[in-house]
């Protein structure tokens, strides 16, 4: 817990001096989706909420936000976990994700479309693999996704697909092979971005409709037998 705990105390800063049970949630749901507290993860109410040094009232009260979020769980009389996703979670959060994701490039007006994010997220990508950081190819491929739901411009679609992605990276972390799942769709954000530059909305709903069928086939494919090995 102490490694997990490490760059919390640095966290604090962001609380300043109106701390809510809101903004520790946002600090710990982006320690969850970085993989600080992998799923299976008991939280300490103690550890955590001296390293952030907030009331045990308030850590609780974001804890019960996360729980909402279904990022953690409370187990009676045991504490407070992250959650360990099934299969039919995994299955389930592809099914958002196509229904958003695609419905939002189907929603775009006329081009040009604000792309910007889009491009430098598969820049950050592409250094990602010529550096060997698969963790950061990891986040850049889910941060080029939240930036195409962006192009919305809904901020409740980006607050319900932040839950979402989040959730995902769960998934992801039992995975644990982010070589073998991140890079092979690096190529499929570019061709999504470069329809989108030449504004062929249609092809790249199309890209990415088939992106989100392959990649909902090869998680489950191996978090099933990931899981069933744990188990």
């Amino acid at each position: 817990m102490a490694e997990q705990l490490t760059g919390l105390a640095d966290d604090r800063v962001l609380l300043g001096r109106t701390s809510t049970a809101e903004r520790v949630s946002d600090i710990l749901r982006s320690r969850i989706a970085e993989g600080y507290f992998p799923p299976g993860t008991r939280l300490s109410e103690d550890s955590i909420g001296g390293a952030l040094g907030v009331s045990r009232n308030t850590l609780r009260e974001a804890f019960r936000l996360l729980t909402h979020e279904r990022l953690l769980v409370h187990e009676l009389n045991r504490g407070v976990f992250v959650r360990v996703l099934t299969v039919e979670d995994v299955e389930d959060i592809y099914r958002t994700r196509r229904l958003v994701e695609c419905a939002v490039v189907r929603g775009l007006g006329e081009p040009p479309y604000a792309e910007e994010g889009l491009a430098e997220a598969v820049a950050a990508g592409r250094r990602a693999v010529r550096e060997g950081d698969w963790k950061a190819l990891g986040t850049a491929n889910i941060h080029f996704h939240r930036e195409l739901v962006a192009l919305a411009g809904s901020e409740r679609t980006d607050e319900l697909m932040r839950s979402v992605f989040a959730e995902l990276r769960l998934a992801f972390h039992v995975v644990d092979d982010p070589k073998a799942l991140h890079e092979p769709y690096l190529a499929r954000n570019r061709q999504i971005l470069g329809a989108l530059q030449a504004g062929d909305r249609r092809e790249a709903e199309k890209l990415l409709a088939v992106y989100l069928d392959d990649s909902l086939e090869r998680v489950v494919e191996v978090y099933r037998r990931r899981v069933g090995e744990d188990g």
